[in-house]
């Protein structure tokens, strides 16, 4: 009898560890959540900047590319800063550290209690690419972006990415 007794705490312990490693993945799973999704937003805005540059008229088609290819668009990895004075973030002229600001326990945003988020964790990098067609042509009218944005998880030393990739036209 005390055998059974002794094989049935060692299961039970057993279940507990396993249980409460499960418990603690998914917490940690839970507090980088939030690091997720702001990522998806800031790749977005992103992406929602490039197809504004080549939406308005002050921008040539030739202007949504890379710096390094003659573009406004920052080459690699920028920290994530507000918009400079035209608008569209990811650009050279961008500056200033942002910031995000949350609901503080009121669960209301715009009252003192908000909760200011820095954005010093996350780098977004813009690559923009030509397109070739089958035979080795290069499509002028069609432009390959990627976009990638770049954070350290909280109480660790791994890098996490969030990539968003899209195609884009010359033709509105």
């Amino acid at each position: 009898m005390l055998v059974e007794v002794m094989v049935a705490m060692v299961v039970l312990t057993v279940g507990l560890v396993t249980l409460l490693g499960v418990f603690s993945l998914a917490l940690a799973t839970t507090q980088t959540a939030q690091q997720d999704m702001i990522a998806k937003q800031l790749a977005s805005e992103a992406m929602e900047s490039i197809v504004t540059a080549r939406q308005t008229t002050q921008l040539s088609w030739s202007s949504v590319d890379n710096v390094s290819l003659g573009g406004i668009f920052a080459d690699g990895y920028k920290s994530i800063q507000n918009a400079g004075a035209d608008g569209i973030v990811g650009t050279t002229d961008d500056s200033g550290a942002r910031t995000l600001t949350l609901p503080g326990p009121d669960g209301i945003v715009g009252t003192a209690d908000d909760i200011s988020l820095p954005l010093t964790n996350y780098q977004r990098q813009i690559a923009i690419t030509s397109v070739t067609d089958s035979s080795g042509t290069v499509l002028s009218d069609l432009r390959y972006v990627t976009i990638t944005v770049q954070y350290n998880i909280p109480r660790t030393s791994l890098k996490k990415s969030y990539v968003l990739t899209s195609y884009i036209s010359q033709y509105r």
